[in-house]
């Protein structure tokens, strides 16, 4: 399935397409301790296949990630996005915000914005975000969007909580 790469706006915030530049920055996360919640921290080859499989889902399904660049600055400060595929038995909502992001509700903006447009394009009737148990800031945010905790819900990982975004 190829699909269109969304390109998303809000107040502050542009969803944009991945681009090489990005890079860089992803790379430096994903291979720090600030990756621990997803799987992390990765090697450089595990760092740069999950940045290939964030760009090759959206030829492959139809979904995949957006970098979150703020208008204000033009920074690049996180990514979020559905995830679909072999390694996830339901469309998942996720994201990831660079350290210095945080505490300023980019995350919750980033993925409403996603979260309207799986429902409202991809017309999508359900999406789950699998959250490890320790971490506590995406389950604040996984409540604060409003989706509730599925206890029977498939999981990648037996350990993860799956939090349920119904379509409105």
């Amino acid at each position: 399935m190829t699909s269109a790469i969304p390109r998303l706006e809000t107040d502050r915030l542009i969803l944009r397409e991945i681009s090489i530049a990005d890079w860089p920055e992803y790379r430096s996360m994903l291979m720090s301790e600030r990756a621990i919640h997803m799987g992390g921290p990765y090697s450089l080859a595990g760092a740069w296949g999950m940045f290939c499989a964030d760009t090759a889902q959206w030829s492959l399904f139809g979904v995949g990630a957006l970098m979150i660049e703020e208008k204000s600055t033009g920074l690049c400060v996180g990514q979020v996005g559905i995830n679909h595929g072999p390694l996830f038995p339901e469309h998942e909502l996720g994201w990831l915000l660079y350290q210095d992001a945080e505490g300023r509700g980019i995350a919750t903006e980033a993925a409403i914005a996603m979260r309207a447009w799986a429902f409202g394009v991809r017309k999508l009737t359900t999406l789950v975000s699998y959250i490890t148990p320790d971490n506590h800031r995406s389950i604040g945010l996984a409540r604060r969007l409003g989706a509730v905790l599925d206890h029977d819900a498939q999981r990648p990982d037996p350990e993860d909580l799956v939090f349920r975004h119904q379509a409105p």
